[in-house]
């Protein structure tokens, strides 16, 4: 898997990767401070307990005065009931904020998802990003709406709890303070470690999700070759290698949450020693030592959960690189700037002029000076070996890809100086592997024209040879089951075909979107699109004789270049290539001129 612009070594991972939910954060900054101030206020209140309690002892309990009780008790009440309080606001407002900036990060790399170039989605499985749209988003929502808040308040909290442990008896307060050097050092140290292996786990269950996600769509051909053994082989492998990652993350984390644990104990018998000789020479009343020790107690909790946040920080510093390399990744099919929609006439003319493409990081180019005019009304097939080009030289029509020399046009109009909106209205494409989606028939055909008509729907069905949907449970209304393999290939590629010629477009690109027909079916479906491509300009990648028929010129690709244009029966007497390419294709190369006036005939 190539991963585009994947943070390198020395970045990925650090805490300064949080800063890019900033942005996301920064429309709902007043919740945001309503939680932090919430959550503080909360845990600074905490800090009256103590303080009421050294009240106490050293005042009505040393003086035997039971009335003085009364208002220190009222107080702590008051103060237990505002904690109450600050409590719920804290999960209102946290709550509310953090569902609010998942929804929008989420909305934001979906979107950023279909807007990069199909060259990206090439280089990327589907698990990977599955795992960054899903796993790693929940898990900057949690940290969002739980370990932010609390890294910031129980850090704010040790610093104030320290403050006032100096001040209650600055010999134990110093002593605290220095016992949390050793805890800091090894602390930072295994968080680092506890990072690099959060990252190797995130990206495994990647993988994983990707052979689940192959496993599920190729069910048919794994049963039918019967190789569910060893598809769950490969699947075991990586699931108990992302069992070892997991188990060697919980031991950093419980090394982490053991050093967190021991080091409140051992500075607690430090303050009951260093307090108890403080006490017996005067320097401390009791109540100072109670006090101090409901102090330092407030204070555990957020020393504990400092190991936890900040290893949840570490994950979500992950998370964020993750979803980075795809926010980051660079959109090189895009509307220039300034760019206006343009008059394309229906027909269009479309032309390719000395157009060369090569893929990102790959030597020879794919396509090498291509010069091929189809004028406006005209079908073109384009005929050529495997490999040499033909499916790669219509995606550039669309803009799928985008030409590395040269340059497409339709009408004159260089079609990257036309809005993608509008060249994706003027330009439809049906594929040889045809697509459908969870929704509605009716949904999956107008996918392109959201508002055709019914007359145009009909017609499009029609055309396509595709009325049996009429027949299925809830006609046009029946939901197509995910990728549409409820139904045969057939009829996967006749409904992507009637979305294809839905709204009769300037343009028509077809990548043998017929392979999949029976030869009735087939005869049935081409009688209706010759009307069709009469009244539109056409580009069609030709592996069957029924293809030519359905084409005005062929045009053979050769290797990445154009290397004869002309009608399928001058091809085959004047180019030795052709000939030898359709030597083996005894359907095309008895194709002759009788053939091509029957077919036109009809």
């Amino acid at each position: 898997m190539t991963e585009t612009a994947a943070p390198t070594a020395d970045t990925r991972g650090r805490l300064s990767a949080l800063a890019r939910l900033l942005p996301f954060a920064r429309p709902y900054r007043g919740l945001i401070a309503l939680t932090f101030t919430g959550a503080l206020l909360a845990s600074l209140t905490q800090l009256a307990v103590p303080l009421i309690a050294r009240a106490v002892v050293d005042g009505p309990i040393a003086r035997g005065d039971r009335a003085g009780l009364i208002p220190l008790l009222a107080l702590a009440l008051v103060f237990g009931v505002a904690e109450a309080a600050l409590f719920f606001l804290r999960r209102w407002a946290m709550n509310i904020s953090s569902l609010q900036i998942e929804r929008d990060l989420r909305d934001t790399l979906y979107q950023r998802l279909q807007r990069l170039p199909v060259a990206f989605h090439d280089g990327w499985s589907s698990g990977q990003l599955l795992s960054r749209a899903t796993s790693d988003v929940s898990t900057i929502r949690r940290f969002v709406g739980f370990g932010a808040v609390f890294l910031v308040v129980n850090l704010v909290t040790c610093a104030v709890v320290g403050a006032l442990l100096v001040a209650t008896y600055w010999p134990l307060g110093v002593a605290v303070l220095v016992t949390c050097l050793p805890l800091t050092f090894f602390g930072l140290r295994l968080e680092k470690r506890y990072n690099a292996e959060s990252r190797q786990v995130q990206d495994e269950q990647g993988e994983l999700a990707t052979d689940v996600e192959e496993a599920v769509q190729g069910i048919r051909v794994v049963k039918s070759l019967g190789r569910s053994g060893l598809v769950f082989g490969r699947y075991d492998r990586k699931a108990l290698r992302l069992q070892d990652l997991q188990l060697r993350k919980v031991r950093t984390l419980a090394l982490i949450w053991c050093l967190f644990e021991f080091q409140p104990q051992l500075t607690l018998a430090v303050i009951l020693v260093g307090g108890s000789l403080a006490v017996g020479s005067g320097a401390l009343t009791v109540g100072g030592l109670v006090g101090f020790v409901a102090l330092f107690t407030v204070l555990l909790w957020p020393i504990l959960s400092l190991g936890f946040l900040l290893a949840q920080a570490q994950e979500t510093a992950s998370a964020c690189d993750r979803i980075g390399e795809l926010l980051d990744a660079p959109l090189t099919v895009t509307d220039a700037p300034g760019v206006r929609p343009a008059v394309v006439g229906s027909p269009a003319r479309l032309r390719f002029e000395h157009v060369g493409f090569r893929f990102p990081g790959t030597g020879d180019p794919v396509l090498s000076d291509v010069d091929l005019e189809v004028q406006p009304g005209e079908t073109v097939a384009l005929v050529g070996a495997t490999g040499s080009g033909k499916t790669t030289m219509t995606a550039l029509v669309a803009r799928l890809y985008d030409v590395t020399a040269g340059r497409v046009t339709l009408d004159g109009h260089d079609v990257r100086d036309l809005p993608l909106d509008q060249l994706r209205t003027v330009v439809a494409s049906a594929f040889e592997e045809a697509t459908l989606f969870s929704m509605s028939v009716r949904e999956n055909v107008t996918l392109g024209r959201p508002g055709a008509g019914d007359a145009e729907v009909t017609e499009a069905l029609q055309v396509a040879q595709a009325d049996f949907v009429h027949d299925l449970p809830w006609g046009l209304d029946t939901r197509i089951g995910e990728q549409g393999l409820s139904l045969s290939g057939g009829q996967r590629q006749r409904l992507a075909l009637a979305r294809a010629v839905l709204g009769r477009p300037s343009v028509l690109v077809l990548d043998d979107p017929l392979s999949a027909l029976d030869v009735h079916t087939e005869a049935l479906v081409e009688r209706a699109l010759r009307e069709v491509l009469a009244e539109t300009t056409a580009l069609v990648v030709a592996h069957r004789a029924s293809t030519v028929l359905l084409a005005d010129r062929v045009a053979l690709l050769e290797d990445g270049r154009i290397t004869a244009v002309g009608r399928h029966t001058d091809l085959l007497a004047q180019v030795p290539a052709y000939r030898a390419l359709l030597s083996s294709e005894s359907e095309l190369a008895g194709l002759t001129d009788t053939d091509l006036s029957e077919v036109g005939a009809r």
